[in-house]
C-alpha cells in the first residue's frame, strides 16, 4: 500500500473519531478527547487505539507480540489495511494474497469495521 493512501486511511480514522466525540465540557480530562488529524499525537493516539483493539480482540489466537506466531494464528504484524478489511469484515483473503496458515479457523469481526485504520496503525508500527 502506498504511503499515501495510509496517511488517508489513519486520517480519516482520526477524523471519524473525533467526530463521534461526545466529550462533555465539564469533564476536560475524559479519556475522549478529540486531535485534530494534523496533530503529530494523532498517529500515537491512533496506534495506542490499535493496540486496545489487538489487546482485546487478537492475542486469543495471535501472540501477544503481534511480530511472532501465536498458538492459532499466524504473526501478523505488518499486515496490509486491505487484509485486515476484508480478513476480519468477509472473512475471506484479498486476491491473490496466500495465507501463512492453512484452514479457515478465524471467525469474522464485523463489530471491528471501524477500528480497522487503528489497528493496522498499531500492527505497522515500528
Amino acid at each position: 500500500m502506498s504511503d499515501r493512501r495510509f496517511i488517508l486511511a489513519v486520517l480519516t480514522a482520526v477524523v471519524g473519531l473525533a467526530a463521534g466525540c461526545r466529550c462533555s465540557s465539564s469533564n476536560p480530562t475524559s479519556a475522549s478527547v478529540s486531535i485534530p488529524p494534523s496533530s503529530p499525537n494523532s498517529i500515537s493516539t491512533l496506534i495506542s487505539r490499535g493496540k486496545s483493539v489487538y489487546a482485546g480482540n487478537c492475542i486469543a489466537c495471535h501472540n501477544p507480540n503481534p511480530k511472532l506466531a501465536g498458538t492459532v494464528g499466524p504473526e501478523i504484524y505488518g499486515s496490509s489495511i486491505e487484509l485486515l478489511e476484508v480478513k476480519l469484515v468477509k472473512g475471506t483473503y484479498p486476491e491473490g494474497y496466500k495465507p501463512k496458515r492453512p484452514g479457515a479457523g478465524m471467525p469474522v469481526f464485523p463489530h471491528l469495521a471501524g477500528d480497522i485504520a487503528a489497528l493496522h496503525a498499531f500492527l505497522n508500527a515500528p
